[in-house]
């Protein structure tokens, strides 16, 4: 009778062992936590520039690396207007703010447009930063891009060096007048030919174009034909060099420098049509947008500086074939 008792007594000791082991195990398995889960809005200016698709290609890399990197869950949507439209990309944040995105990365076509929408999704809980074009008056967290006055000035010294230090009359290439990066660009772009001045450069006009390939392309000719006494252009955009033979009747009589190195653009320098490229970081607009934004979530550290300039790249013969693999990259071509 004792043994007995003894081995039910062994039986339940047993049996409760194995019964808290399995309740330990279910209690472990009802705490693990589920994924932290981030959404992340990016507004780029416009789906027809070539610069942010590649914008758009290191927004949705820098998703799936942080994702699997951090054992998170980042999504990354893409909204952004066919063309130019800062009253659709302010409808764009107000949408995403109600929709309940965690963090949205714009660039702006319009500051002034821009300001209030930015400042009310923000004090809405969403963190908000500003890529390529800033809104400098905004509550935003960071903004991730070029210094644009000192890419202005860098074009102009490029062109001055181009035209051999000669001087001449320089037409400046811009498109959206209300574009903070464009504006600053154009102030660079003066400075410069301020310092040049006594080496005989002087500012013929400031040319506007809408920002589509054949419009600026159409505009740079007519206006060459026009006014033949023009030595030089500044562009502080690359529109009209995103097509072919869009120098025709102009490269022959003036030196061009430009911002951005888009793969167009790069047979441009290797024909010797245009003497340099301003390049900037397209892919990391959206990559490293994506990743201070995430951080911020994920940890609460802001970004050391609100301000985070990349160094400008300048693209002439002597470098260029560099540039044409990296677009490979940005732009998902094998």
């Amino acid at each position: 009778m004792k043994a007995c008792c003894k081995t039910v007594g062994l039986f339940g000791v047993a049996s409760l062992a194995l019964a808290g082991v399995m309740t330990v195990g279910l209690m472990s398995g009802a705490a693990e936590a589920p994924k932290k889960q981030f959404k992340i809005g990016v507004i780029a200016k416009s789906q027809s520039n070539p610069v942010f698709q590649a914008a758009r290609t290191g927004a949705e890399d820098a998703g799936k690396e942080l994702s699997a990197k951090l054992g998170i869950d980042v999504k990354v949507e893409w909204r952004t207007p066919v063309n130019e439209d800062a009253q659709l990309q302010a409808q764009y944040i107000e949408q995403m703010a109600s929709q309940g995105v965690d963090g949205i990365a714009i660039s702006a076509s319009d500051a002034n447009v821009l300001t209030a929408a930015a400042n009310s999704a923000i004090d809405r809980g969403v963190t908000l930063m500003t890529f390529d074009s800033d809104i400098p008056n905004s509550k935003r967290m960071a903004y991730y891009g070029i210094n644009d006055e000192e890419a202005g000035k860098a074009v102009m010294t490029q062109l001055a060096k181009a035209m051999g230090g000669k001087g001449g009359k320089i037409a400046i290439l811009s498109g959206n007048q209300n574009a903070t990066n464009l504006n600053a660009r154009i102030k660079g772009v003066k400075a410069e030919l301020e310092a040049l001045k006594d080496k005989g450069f002087t500012l013929k006009e400031v040319y506007y174009t809408k920002e589509t390939a054949s419009d600026a392309a159409a505009m740079v000719q007519q206006v060459q034909t026009a006014n033949p006494d023009i030595a030089g252009w500044a562009m502080v955009g690359g529109w009209p060099l995103f097509t072919q033979n869009a120098l025709d009747g102009v490269y022959d009589k003036a030196k061009i420098v430009s911002v951005d190195h888009l793969p167009e653009q790069l047979n441009y320098v290797k024909s010797g049509q245009v003497a340099a490229l301003i390049g900037q970081d397209c892919y990391g607009w959206g990559y490293r947008s994506v990743e201070m934004l995430v951080e911020k979530l994920n940890t609460g550290k802001s970004p050391e500086k609100v301000i985070n300039n990349f160094p400008l790249a300048v693209v002439t013969k002597d470098n260029v074939s560099e540039y044409e693999g990296l677009w490979n990259k940005w732009l998902k071509k094998k």
